[in-house]
């Protein structure tokens, strides 16, 4: 195994020079700063850079009808008792799948969900009403702020590191 390493300061033509040396060696077009990709958005500020998916959210809370829903102050309650247990009601397991499937994908720019999507996705399998509720839940508490993200901050120094 080759293990290929570089650094790279903030300086404009080093900047220039990696994408001239990257363009030689794949097909590629410069579409400027990144704005939005694979459903997440980029803003930069002066604290840094924001990932959000306010637009996946709203889409989600849409497409579910709650885009009107009552909102919850956490995205699952304390103590749950969420399980499998006998006399539980199924529910269509496909649109469970579907739903908390979206929400893992969410939960990778949205930390504050991410304990409640695991607990929801160990029900794949066997869903009931409960635990849709629960990934009802889920949804409620991302009304609250369908843009909350993530904040990744500057430091001063810009370096580009990559490894093969």
């Amino acid at each position: 195994m080759k293990v290929f390493g570089y650094k790279q300061r903030d300086d404009p033509c080093e900047i220039k020079a990696l994408q001239e040396y990257l363009a030689a060696e794949f097909e590629m077009k410069d579409l400027g700063q990144l704005k939005y990709f694979l459903g997440i958005e980029v803003a930069r500020s002066k604290q840094g850079i924001v990932l959000s998916q306010r637009k996946y959210v709203l889409d989600l809370l849409t497409e579910t009808g709650m885009l009107a829903c009552k909102l919850a102050e956490t995205p699952i309650e304390m103590n749950h008792k969420l399980g499998i247990f006998p006399h539980q009601v199924p529910t269509d397991k496909d649109r469970y799948q579907r739903l908390v499937g979206r929400l893992i994908y969410l939960a990778h720019t949205r930390p504050d969900i991410a304990y409640a999507v695991s607990v929801v996705s160990q029900f794949m399998h066997s869903p009931s009403e409960e635990h849709m509720n629960a990934v009802y839940r889920i949804l409620r508490y991302l009304k609250n702020a369908p843009g909350k993200g993530l904040l990744f901050s500057k430091n001063g120094v810009a370096n580009i590191e990559g490894y093969t």
